[in-house]
């Protein structure tokens, strides 16, 4: 198994069992189990597993990957965590326009992004506030449809 390799199964392995918060901890446990990574290393590997913060009432916010949103950062599920942040849809044209509690939105644009749903051309995260782009031809029905797998009550949620 190459360096690389083994570094991401321990990067991800500490993810899912730890609550990581910060580079600096990460990359102190990766030394702690053997595996020597620069930050910019390590800043790659996160870009590179697609890793994304949530917030956590004890730590600030902690890493997670959107594969393993079935893991438990604390004592809820992250799915739970991201998608009960969700608290309205609304839509101009061919955008949505997703509200979230502060914080929470490049969580909720991962979770969407890692889908890769066809209805999805793009979107952006910002602190509250995601931008999705709607495919041509997509209509609001259908990308609601889609969001339902993240979050059931998506329907609910529109304006």
């Amino acid at each position: 198994m190459g360096n690389k390799t083994k570094r991401l199964l321990i990067i991800r392995k500490l993810i899912d069992n730890e609550q990581i918060s910060s580079q600096e901890e990460l990359l102190y446990r990766l030394k702690q189990e053997g595996v020597e990574a620069t930050q910019s290393t390590l800043s790659r590997d996160l870009k590179f597993m697609r890793v994304a913060k949530i917030p956590h009432k004890d730590k600030g916010y902690i890493y997670i990957i959107p594969d393993n949103m079935q893991s438990e950062p604390s004592d809820e599920k992250a799915s739970t965590i991201v998608t009960d942040a969700i608290l309205s849809i609304d839509f101009s044209q061919n955008i949505a326009v997703i509200k979230t509690l502060p914080g929470y939105a490049k969580a909720v644009t991962v979770l969407i992004d890692s889908g890769n749903y066809f209805e999805v051309l793009g979107t952006i995260g910002g602190d509250d506030t995601i931008l999705v782009v709607m495919r041509e031809g997509v209509n609001r029905n259908e990308l609601l449809d889609t969001l339902s797998s993240i979050h059931p009550n998506i329907h609910s949620l529109y304006k």
